[in-house]
């Protein structure tokens, strides 16, 4: 048979796996810094764009989209050539891949610390980036499609399988999460409101997790292994029902991330009972992984990659084994809104992700430098002092997670909550915070070796250029299944018919879950006395989404008795009708906001925007004196943003719409007289009036602040549901 000369382009590769280091010091740097700001919140005082909210969706973008979404398309584009015998489809689009994924970063890396934010888990960047992100996901499609038609190899590896799940998936997660109405050109609304935005975003937040964390890397994992080790995959046969079940189950497990809510309870206990079922196809993936290393745990002593890759996938099957675990409602009642739920999602990040993505550079760099790795000591110290920072970050967020669940529940003899003060809660884990911020800084140096460890390698190494590969063309047989051919072999040769059935597999759940919710109205009962955001409410909760403070605040009272001591009546679905996006939150370094109005007068919320450690010594909210500068808030979109609310269903009449800026005018007005009543805020006032007038400024009046749209909706919170005295 005649052999057929290529090059495999391993240039793309060495793109990606710079991209991936890159970002990954960039993003950990970030999520340090975050770590520090528990300790010393007001360690960027004044400075809007390096806020804690505003950093912590940039720091889960980076490690996610940036850190390990470059890892998965470095190792992608140097097993898919490898595995199909040929080529990427395109040099073209290969590169419009990479340098569009990497402008979509920086735009992230710009447009988040600006403070444009839909709010949305994973899902934060604003629509233009949304539009950019859907063309080059296409892109990278196109050209995987592209190789395995113009293969060499007739059977499909198992790890392709994975990266088609993945492309399909991501592409319908994130364009019906992302669908929205533009106000302005880095501004937009969630077409869905409240239930049913929660219900979306979560169908998305959990499956970014499967399909963009997970999928991928069992790809890498079932290349990279076998390869590291010189053995091949341990079952086949369990290969085939891990990649099936995984993909069908995992798409249903969504709303167990808003149990207790105010979601419908059919839809809550269809994800428990499927995220019970994922333990069985994700630890069956788990033991693939770990059995393929039977006959070479020798190796696993001596070779840092080994090592990496025994972590990782144990890191994985810890992971989803908690996963499941906390999907139950008792379990999810203790840890759900606490930092138990942060340790679980470092175990996944920092342990699979980071260290499979690791032992893959250390394994890929030196055979596309034709060279050995330049310290296999610094390697072995990477990995103990990364398995020690895991160690340290993720046990201290446990201890914490627990301390926190049994402080908010615990109640007096006499029926009074123990620690009526949110605060006490917090004061009690801030050794935690201190450790975990230690653990890090020790994962961070594991890294900066990393770095030194390639520099110096590719420095002793050759250029990494294409590599020269033969195989046989491809002979083209029947469309059929030939006599004797089982399905899945079958299946194995035919790339399309493959990506229609997974296709099938993961809508199948979504469209259950998500058409109900929408379509049938009893599934969110309307309350008569809730009503829509008033102009200046409106623009209080963007400045609510801006500042990110849905990363520390939830707006959802669960049904439990020291929730409703603590917060008021449980939420109800129909106080939500009208939340374009919702923001029931994920995690509480504060109280629940959702009601709040009316709790404290306007001049407590004013003193505690400006200084939180003023009104509540302890606290660690930092302050937000931005709010309070010398200059009027942009109300230009005000009349724009309520046009866009009709249209997505809000009730403003034509008149409240055309009326909005006086309306908004005059409950501004409303409430700098309120803040009047404070001997204090009328001298301090008076003050900067003068100093104003000293420099020569144009001294803006209070009612055209910011801080008195954010006031307003914090006023507003909760007061639609009458709650009885």
């Amino acid at each position: 048979m005649e052999m057929q000369q290529f090059y495999y382009d391993n240039k793309i590769v060495k793109k990606f796996i710079f991209a991936t280091i890159a970002f990954g010091v960039v993003g950990m740097i970030v999520g340090l810094t975050l770590a520090f700001m528990f300790l010393f919140p007001n360690m960027t005082d004044g400075i809007s764009w390096l806020s804690y909210g505003r950093l912590r969706p940039l720091h889960t973008n980076a490690v996610i989209f940036a850190f390990v979404g470059n890892a998965f398309f470095a190792g992608m584009y140097y097993s898919m050539q490898r595995l199909l015998k040929a080529r990427m489809f395109s040099d073209l689009l290969s590169n419009i891949h990479f340098w569009g994924w990497q402008l979509i970063i920086v735009g992230a890396a710009i447009t988040l610390p600006l403070g444009y934010s839909s709010s949305k888990e994973y899902a934060e960047l604003e629509w233009p980036i949304d539009i950019a992100i859907t063309i080059i996901w296409v892109v990278m499609g196109i050209n995987m499609i592209g190789t395995m038609i113009k293969r060499r190899e007739r059977h499909l590896y198992v790890a392709i399988w994975f990266y088609l799940a993945t492309f399909v998936t991501v592409a319908v997660l994130h364009i019906f999460n992302n669908l929205e109405i533009p106000v302005s050109a880095w501004k937009s609304y969630s077409v869905y409101a409240g239930v049913q935005d929660a219900l979306v975003q979560w169908w998305y937040g959990h499956n970014a997790v499967a399909f963009f964390l997970t999928t991928p890397f069992l790809g890498l994992m079932y290349y990279f292994v076998p390869k590291a080790a010189n053995r091949p995959v341990y079952s086949y046969r369990l290969s085939i029902v891990h990649f099936w079940s995984l993909i069908f189950i995992y798409i249903w497990a969504g709303p167990h991330h808003l149990l207790y809510s105010a979601l419908p309870n059919w839809a809550q206990n269809l994800g428990v009972a499927f995220s019970i079922m994922l333990l069985a196809p994700s630890w069956g993936g788990m033991i693939n992984g770990l059995l393929t290393l039977r006959g070479v745990w020798d190796k696993v002593r001596v070779d840092p990659v080994l090592k990496f890759f025994v972590v990782a996938i144990t890191g994985y099957g810890m992971a989803t084994f908690e996963g499941p675990m906390l999907s139950l409602k008792n379990v999810n009642a203790i840890a759900h809104y606490t930092d138990w739920i942060i340790a679980h999602v470092h175990v996944g990040a920092l342990a699979w992700n980071g260290f499979l993505a690791f032992g893959m550079i250390y394994w890929l760099v030196p055979r596309m430098s034709k060279t050995t790795l330049y310290s296999l000591k610094l390697a072995n110290f990477h990995f103990w002092i990364g398995t020690l920072g895991i160690i340290l970050y993720t046990i201290p967020m446990y201890v914490a997670g627990f301390l926190q669940a049994s402080m908010w529940k615990q109640f007096n003899p006499d029926g009074t909550l123990t620690y009526g003060n949110f605060l006490e809660t917090v004061t009690q884990i801030m050794p935690m915070y201190w450790m975990r911020a230690i653990g890090g800084c020790l994962y961070l140096t594991g890294m900066l070796v990393l770095v030194y460890n390639i520099i110096q390698t590719l420095r002793a190494g050759s250029v990494i250029e294409d590599e020269l590969a033969e195989a046989p063309a491809l002979v083209r047989i029947s469309s059929g299944r030939v006599k004797g051919e089982k399905f899945h072999p079958w299946l194995e040769r035919k790339p399309i018919q493959l990506t229609i059935l997974a296709t099938i597999a993961i809508l199948i759940g979504g469209v259950i879950q998500i058409v109900p919710t929408i379509m049938v109205k009893s599934n969110i009962p309307t309350i008569t006395s809730v009503k829509p955001y008033s102009p200046l409410e409106l623009e209080g909760r963007d400045l609510y989404i801006r500042e990110g403070c849905v990363g520390c605040h939830s707006q959802s009272v669960r049904p439990f008795r020291s929730e409703v001591e603590r917060y008021g009546p449980q939420s109800k679905a129909g106080e939500f009708v009208y939340d374009h996006p919702f923001l029931w939150g994920s995690k509480r370094t504060g109280p629940d906001l959702l009601r709040v109005g009316g709790k404290y007068n306007d001049n407590w919320h004013f003193n505690h925007f400006w200084s939180p450690q003023s009104i509540s010594a302890g606290s660690i909210m930092p302050g937000y004196k931005w709010l309070f500068d010398n200059k009027a808030m942009d109300i230009s979109h005000t009349q724009k943003k309520m046009e866009v609310m009709v249209t997505l269903g809000v009730p403003y009449t034509e008149a409240e719409v055309a009326g909005g800026l006086d309306n908004l005018r005059k409950q501004a007005i409303s409430i700098e007289e309120s803040l009047k009543n404070d001997p204090d805020f009328v001298k301090s006032y008076e003050e900067s009036k003068q100093k104003a007038a000293a420099r020569g400024e144009e001294f803006v009046p209070m009612n055209e602040r910011e801080i008195v749209a954010m006031i307003a909706y914090m006023q507003r919170l909760g007061t639609d549901i009458k709650v009885k005295k």
